[in-house]
């Protein structure tokens, strides 16, 4: 088998080169997994704070059914949902750009994996952690913003890296919807070149690198905000 890199400095019918339009391609699927996680930390971070409200039944169960809803149906299908149903139920939603229907999509798909997540944490912690807020009179919002949820993120960041990679990768079905990140370059590349060797191995490289990107700044954060001697109650069967 020949190999011919020299594909990606070819005129793709548009005036840029494939190498170019790669690039393109590469920071679409970024932006798209960018802007996502900020909308699973964010919905997440709330649907798993309310999961473990100690007097707020219903608030509970709203929580437990959003995660419940989002967890258990296909990631494509809930896509397909909001880029081709949600506009036909609310027609405001037809000026919404295709991408941020995609971004809504994937990032509460996410949230639903962050939400449990978050409640992990939090029932991780030592029932003293919230004793100690209230005695020194915060409220339970109080309590939850300044003693409980900073030492929940910090022990979930290990899984959270691994969602923040996930995140990453699930991003390659917005080209089901003609989103123009790596994955629908591949495709249109290969089938316009018949170089489907280098274009699907140039993309897979990319790939490795934003999430090992992802992985090392994780790690660096861990490292800076772990909480020294912590021990997550259950992981080895000990505590605080």
């Amino acid at each position: 088998m020949s190999w011919d890199w020299q594909v990606f400095l070819n005129d793709d019918g548009s005036g840029r080169t494939y190498l170019q339009w790669m690039m393109d391609a590469w920071g679409w699927t970024l932006a798209v997994a960018g802007c996502s996680w900020v909308v699973a930390i964010l919905t997440g971070g709330l649907m798993g704070t309310l999961r473990t409200l100690p007097n707020s039944p219903w608030l509970v169960r709203l929580a437990n059914v959003w995660v419940e809803l989002f967890r258990n149906i296909p990631l494509l299908v809930q896509i397909f949902i909001w880029y081709f149903v949600v506009p036909k139920i609310f027609p405001a939603m037809q000026q919404v750009p295709g991408f941020a229907l995609v971004v809504f999509a994937l990032g509460f798909f996410t949230s639903a994996r962050i939400a449990e997540q978050v409640r992990a944490g939090v029932q991780a912690l030592p029932r003293g952690q919230r004793y100690a807020g209230m005695a020194m009179g915060f409220t339970t919002a109080q309590t939850y913003r300044y003693v409980i949820l900073p030492m929940a993120f910090r022990i979930i960041l290990p899984p959270l890296t691994s969602e923040s990679m996930n995140l990453l990768k699930n991003s390659s079905v917005a080209f089901a919807v003609s989103i123009a990140e790596l994955t629908m370059f591949a495709m249109q590349a290969q089938e316009e070149t018949s170089r489907g060797v280098e274009v699907y191995l140039a993309v897979t490289v990319l790939y490795a690198i934003s999430a090992f990107a992802v992985n090392r700044v994780m790690a660096f954060v861990e490292k800076k905000v772990q909480i020294p001697g912590f021990v997550v109650a259950g992981a080895t069967g000990g505590g605080h």
